[in-house]
């Protein structure tokens, strides 16, 4: 299976998105979220709502870009059945070409953290191609895609964004329709919460690490060591004598812990 990893000039290709996730955690973070007229850009499907919140140094700072549009087309009725836009509500809003210039001054430089990011990009650029914009590519520093993220984390799981907050305990009742602003505070709280203490990690994948960031990496703490009972390690060697019989004496266990036991020629198990 191809592995999950962060896009954009901040990484080398195939770095996993768990070390993205916490590699430069001081840097300026934008959780974005879109919504759209359809679902596929190429079909002429339009972006009608972008939001951006803003993250730095693993805080939200209350800066945020929240933008309506006017798509000049439709809008499909499963589209509207999910965030409840219509195109007689957004007549009067500005066309994205109105807002373009605004939202890349905003966005431009960040990390982009983005739930089902290859959705979100496509729309975004296709329209800042329409606006002859650079890709958003060379807007954002780079991208996490927290859908990546949850699955590499809880592999098998449900990882919707509503499935995420209440693994996480983010309060999420009033999303009844999605909304770009409201998601995007969602994933904030979200991808804070996925990412916490992994800040702290330090990771060699070729990737340098600032000396702040080095010197800021809590040490771990010391592994606690359970040693096993008497009766435990009698259980455990009685288990391992059945295993060599049915092995007709070749049980590579049992010699390893002839091998490393300080009185090997005593240890024997009664049959």
């Amino acid at each position: 299976m191809e592995e999950n990893s962060a896009t954009g000039p901040g990484f080398p290709a195939g770095v996993p998105a768990t070390f993205a996730a916490c590699h430069f955690s001081f840097m300026r973070h934008l959780i974005l979220d879109t919504e759209t007229t359809g679902l596929d850009p190429k079909l002429g499907h339009r972006v009608i709502e972008i939001a951006a919140v803003e993250i730095v140094d693993r805080r939200v700072t209350g800066r945020n870009v929240h933008f309506q549009v006017n798509p000049e087309r439709d809008i499909d009725a499963g589209a509207t059945d999910v965030h409840g836009l219509t195109w007689d509500a957004l007549r009067d809003k500005p066309r994205f070409g109105d807002i373009a210039a605004e939202l890349v001054e905003f966005v431009r430089g960040a990390r982009w953290v983005i739930h089902n990011a290859p959705f979100d990009l496509a729309f975004l650029d296709a329209e800042f191609q329409r606006m002859e914009l650079p890709s958003t590519a060379g807007v954002c520093e780079s991208v996490i895609d927290t859908l990546a993220l949850a699955r590499e984390q809880f592999p098998g799981k449900k990882n919707s964004l509503d499935a995420l907050c209440e693994r996480f305990g983010v309060a999420y009742a009033q999303r009844t329709l999605h909304s770009a602003l409201l998601d995007a505070r969602l994933l904030a709280e979200v991808y804070l919460a996925m990412t916490r203490g992994q800040e702290s990690l330090v990771i060699d994948l070729g990737v340098v690490v600032p000396a702040a960031i080095a010197a800021s990496a809590k040490a771990l703490p010391p592994v606690r060591i359970l040693e096993p009972s008497t009766d435990e390690l009698s259980a455990h060697l009685e288990y391992l004598a059945a295993v060599d019989r049915e092995a007709k004496g070749r049980c590579v266990w049992l010699a390893l812990e002839g091998a490393r036991a300080p009185g090997a020629a005593a240890l024997s198990v009664s049959s």
